[in-house]
C-alpha cells in the first residue's frame, strides 16, 4: 500500500508564500512522476505542476514564475514552493504520484493521491 500525506497548507495574505510537502510511504521501488493538483470550490481539479524522475518540470500557465516544484528522491518527497500568492490560488491542493511498489499481491505499478491540504489566500 502506498500513502501520500500532504502538509504545509494554511491561510496567507495575497502576495505571501507557502511551501507544501508531500511524503510517499510504503515499500516503494520507484516513483516516476510526482505532481500537484488543485481544486477550487465548484471547479474541476486542475494540474498545477509535475516533476519527472529526471527532474523535468511542467507548470500550469497560471503559476509559471510563481510556483516551483522540486523532489527529494531519497525521501520520496515532493515540494511546492508557492510565492506571490493570489486569491485565485485558493483551493485544496492534492499530491499525486505514480510508480512501482510492493503490495500484498506482489510488486505492481500504482497511482496514488493524497488527502489534500487547504490553501487559502486572502485579499
Amino acid at each position: 500500500q502506498v500513502q501520500l500525506v500532504e502538509s504545509g497548507g494554511g491561510l496567507v495574505q495575497s502576495g505571501g508564500s507557502l511551501r507544501l510537502s508531500c511524503v510517499a510511504s510504503g515499500v516503494i521501488f520507484r516513483v516516476n512522476v510526482l505532481g500537484w493538483y488543485r481544486q477550487a470550490p465548484g471547479k474541476q481539479r486542475e494540474l498545477v505542476a509535475t516533476i519527472t524522475s529526471s527532474a523535468r518540470t511542467n507548470y500550469a500557465d497560471s503559476v509559471k514564475g510563481r510556483f516551483t516544484i522540486s523532489r527529494d528522491n531519497a525521501k520520496n518527497t515532493v515540494y511546492l514552493q508557492m510565492n506571490s500568492l493570489k486569491p485565485e490560488d485558493t483551493a485544496v491542493y492534492y499530491c499525486n504520484a505514480d510508480g512501482s511498489a510492493l503490495f500484498n499481491s506482489g510488486r505492481r505499478d500504482f497511482v496514488s493521491w493524497g488527502q489534500g491540504t487547504q490553501v487559502t489566500v486572502s485579499s
